[in-house]
């Protein structure tokens, strides 16, 4: 295990025990650890808005002898930041690129074979009914697992009342979203390496307001099972610099499976109402605010052919 991971299983581990102020310093250091990684204790507390002995002790708190030792390792984090670089450039010398394509889907074939074998069926199950029982259901994936939130909040809005896809160009704008989550509600957390402090803390938040908490990532050991009691887990291993989303795409497509066959009656009344609002609207036959009939579009394609 490198040191940089070393030192972000530390923050992780001790997170949900630390101060306010603490948690402050945890949000800025896995965010901008490349910038943190200058700054004296004074200046680090003085950015984040804390005091100097609160980052000396916050140090010491992850098992530091001091800030001193603490800084170093921050040190290793942005040296392995280029380590990460690196592997992708060996990666790329090993894969010529008539492999490129056979290389990565084998990979996500593998990834989902992986998830397969490892799947919790009845954790999965747990995750079904929690979302159907739901008054109201939260969603949140940032970054890379953005597509992956936004593609379950879409088909969910067709199955589910109620359905709050977060959106997160701020974390005071993710809390003002969800300022009236409950203990009838349900959030769920989407994150894979590297994971997001964001939505880390979105997910705490929920738990403290005695809210359900669903989290689709790679490992048990996953710091956003901290505050889940429904983890869903998925293999999320890349071949370079982008991330493999496969497995977690299929096991969210499997959700809104589960769900559909549950609501199955709800499902078919809300489609058959949609393909009425689509048929009305031309919504999938045309761009056009007036229906043309076909035989004026041949008309119209004659008189452009003798033109």
């Amino acid at each position: 295990m490198s040191k940089r991971n070393d030192l972000s299983n530390r923050i992780n581990e001790k997170f949900k025990s630390m101060s306010k102020g603490q948690k402050l310093l945890a949000s800025y250091i896995m965010d901008h650890y490349d910038k943190a990684v200058f700054l004296t204790a004074a200046k680090l507390g003085e950015v984040v808005g804390v005091s100097e002995s609160t980052v000396v002790r916050f140090a010491t708190n992850l098992g530091y002898k001091g800030y001193p030792e603490f800084q170093s390792e921050l040190e290793i984090m942005v040296r392995d930041k280029l380590n990460t670089i690196q592997t992708m450039d060996a990666v790329f010398d090993r894969i010529s690129q008539s492999q490129i394509l056979a290389t990565v889907l084998k990979r996500d074939m593998d990834n989902i074979q992986a998830t397969l074998e490892e799947v919790d069926e009845n954790v999965f199950e747990q995750a079904v009914e929690t979302i159907l029982n739901a008054d109201h259901i939260y969603i949140i994936g940032i970054r890379s697992c953005a597509p992956l939130a936004s593609f379950l909040g879409f088909y969910l809005n067709l199955i589910c009342d109620k359905v709050h896809l977060l959106h997160t160009n701020s974390s005071s704008e993710v809390f003002e979203q969800m300022m009236r989550i409950g203990s009838r509600d349900v959030m769920i957390g989407i994150s894979f390496p590297r994971y997001s402090m964001r939505t880390l803390k979105a997910m705490e938040f929920a738990n403290n307001r005695n809210a359900k908490v669903i989290t689709l990532t790679d490992s048990v050991h996953s710091p956003m099972n901290l505050y889940s009691s429904c983890n869903l887990i998925a293999r999320s291993n890349m071949v370079s610099l982008v991330d493999s989303l496969a497995a977690p795409l299929s096991v969210i497509n499997a959700l809104i499976v589960a769900l559909c066959m549950k609501k199955n009656r709800e499902v078919s009344d809300t489609l058959e109402m949609l393909e009425e609002i689509w048929e009305e609207y031309q919504v999938y036959e045309n761009d056009e605010i007036d229906h043309i009939e076909d035989t004026l579009k041949m008309r119209y394609a004659r008189i452009g052919e003798e033109g």
